[in-house]
């Protein structure tokens, strides 16, 4: 079942796929920033907008679309936009 042509879902498994693009479109409305200003390898310390705020909206992202549940515990040791999308279960 495609849900927006970039995620699939895999119902029968319990898996939920989403391209890295897509991540990163979400992350950006996450952020409130545009997605071409981000890269794997973007450092969270250097952007601004990460802040509490969006690691609380991270999480609902994930829970949302992703179906997986991320504690802050899993996400502090996160440093970059890549560390993000793999603890997200997302191929950078």
């Amino acid at each position: 079942m495609i849900h927006c042509g970039c995620i699939e879902s895999f119902s029968r498994i319990g898996l939920v796929l989403m391209s890295f693009e897509a991540f990163l479109n979400h992350l950006s409305d996450v952020l409130d920033m545009p997605a071409a200003d981000l890269t794997p390898d973007s450092k969270l310390a250097d952007l601004e907008e990460w802040n509490s705020m969006a690691l609380v909206s991270f999480i609902a992202f994930v829970d949302e679309y992703l179906e997986k549940t991320l504690s802050p515990r899993v996400i502090a040791p996160c440093k970059t936009i890549g560390d993000l999308a793999r603890v997200a279960g997302v191929n950078p």
